[in-house]
């Protein structure tokens, strides 16, 4: 389950419509999924509830990426290193390979015996802290994106041992995933939300862009302010990638979630969130990790060096003095709330 910032934003107004047009309603779908909930608001004339349609289509995606779903094809492939995929598994993992060239190795869904190793996995281990050095020396030596190899539907390994985990780029591919189905049942006003990973297209109920809260976290980074700005939704993605959801402590180091696939360690920077917005959710969600792994400097003038990828951010982190702060890229932009 990814760590999020974004709080769906509540609606008011039930109906939207143009003098030639039939008034359209909004429609909400919520249920729960890939170890989270799922929201996904619509604009239709028929109000119908879609949610069977809905889990049906989390239940596809299970079957290919899902770590917790016995058989599903990546669990096949981690236990023999070769499996023939399918349509989702194919377009996730070259979207990651793709990523992980982007970044040098930042992004690597290859880390996945690190996270185990750090407690964060399906299984926990038998003990629970900073591993020893030795145990992270090992599980890095099955860590390396150039160890998968991509053969017409098949992937497999060049070592034995090598396994995957797509949670940190799964969750916003479904989001986009389950947009693409509403726009094929004709609905062309949606705003959906898997976990606080979200993309949106057209307008909301009141003709105006979909926006979503961002929340800032308390210096205790236990608690939260409450909802103090707003980002604008429309055509796009967003995610965010945190540390205060999912980690533990250590003497006086937060350890978090994210992995890094370069040096075997968990996140423990003073950085509390980074939000990314990007052309879809998959995209956003591809980067958010690599970014708050980067750190605000090198993170910021990563996006100012690749515009190609459309990505603008909004890290939070925590000064020396303990106070929070943020700094943002140029084109990321938010509404205060006074």
């Amino acid at each position: 389950m990814k760590t999020f910032l974004l709080l769906l934003m509540s609606a008011c107004t039930l109906t939207a419509a143009t003098a030639q047009e039939q008034p359209l309603k909004l429609v909400t779908c919520e249920g729960k999924a890939q170890g989270t909930y799922y929201i996904v608001k619509y604009l239709a004339a028929d109000t119908a509830s879609m949610r069977d349609r809905i889990d049906s289509v989390f239940a596809v995606i299970d079957h290919s990426l899902s770590l917790y779903k016995p058989g599903s094809l990546i669990n096949q492939f981690n236990a023999t290193g070769d499996v023939k995929m399918d349509e989702h598994m194919r377009t996730v993992v070259e979207k990651a390979i793709y990523t992980s060239k982007a970044t040098r190795g930042i992004f690597d869904i290859t880390v996945k015996p690190l996270v185990y190793l750090w407690g964060f996995g399906v299984t926990k281990p038998s003990f629970r802290g900073v591993p020893p050095a030795d145990s992270i020396k090992k599980a890095l030596s099955y860590v390396g994106y150039r160890y998968l190899s991509i053969k017409g539907d098949h992937l497999t390994t060049a070592k034995r041992g090598v396994q995957i985990d797509c949670n940190g780029i799964a969750q916003g591919y479904t989001v986009d995933v389950l947009g693409k189905f509403l726009e094929q049942q004709g609905i062309q006003h949606y705003l959906v939300d898997v976990g606080g990973e979200l993309c949106a297209k057209g307008v909301n109920q009141q003709g105006k862009s979909w926006r979503v809260g961002i929340e800032r976290p308390a210096p205790g980074d236990t608690a939260y302010e409450p909802i103090q700005a707003m980002v604008e939704l429309q055509n796009k993605g967003i995610a965010t990638s945190g540390n205060y959801r999912r980690f533990f402590d250590q003497g006086r180091t937060r350890f978090a979630h994210t992995i890094d696939p370069v040096t075997g360690v968990a996140l423990h920077n003073q950085i509390i969130s980074v939000t990314v917005t990007a052309k879809d959710c998959f995209t956003a969600d591809a980067f958010d990790n690599p970014l708050i792994l980067m750190g605000v400097e090198k993170g910021l003038k990563f996006i100012a060096q690749h515009p190609a990828y459309g990505l603008e951010a909004l890290y939070i982190y925590k000064a020396a003095d303990g106070s929070i702060k943020e700094a943002r890229s140029p084109g990321f932009r938010y509404l205060e709330i006074f």
